[in-house]
């Protein structure tokens, strides 16, 4: 069965590439749900992208991919670290919850270390830049089975050859 992942993106998101490129690199918002779609196709696996600068959109959004996601990322940005709203919805979710960031909130300011939404997800990823989506999405669709924890004794000889 194909993995079946929704991509959350909080407020502010939509201007990546322009906002704070010294902290966000200069990836657009676009640009990164591009990535996510060929990684998907690779993967045999679908993707549903959405960002929103509205909690409440956030918030249905959640409750929306009930019974049709098997997997949520998010990234709440702002509201990593004031929505107890996201934290509610995504406790009723049942799939895999993965939380994102792509700055390393825990080398910035007071104000941008301490996520309240990470306790309602199984992971958190962050520091990555936009990579980050690709590793969460890698990650959740391990989490789903649909991926080996480690690499097989088969392919053992091909990651040694990739180090040559």
């Amino acid at each position: 069965m194909a993995a079946k992942i929704m991509i959350l993106n909080g407020p502010n998101l939509n201007f990546l590439g322009i906002r704070e490129p010294h902290i966000y690199g200069r990836t657009t918002l676009q640009e990164i749900e591009a990535s996510c779609q060929a990684l998907a196709d690779l993967l045999g696996a679908s993707i549903s992208f959405h960002q929103s600068n509205m909690e409440g959109e956030l918030v249905g959004l959640i409750q929306s991919a009930h019974g049709k996601a098997d997997a949520i990322i998010i990234n709440p940005a702002g509201y990593s670290f004031t929505s107890i709203a996201l934290i509610d919805a995504l406790k009723i979710f049942e799939g895999v919850k993965i939380e994102l960031h792509i700055s390393n909130i825990h080398a910035r300011d007071e104000l941008h270390r301490h996520s309240i939404t990470s306790g309602a997800c199984a992971a958190v990823i962050c520091g990555l830049g936009p990579y980050g989506y690709l590793a969460a999405m890698l990650a959740a669709v391990q989490k789903l089975g649909q991926l080996p924890a480690t690499i097989p004794p088969a392919l053992h000889g091909l990651a040694a050859a990739g180090q040559a």
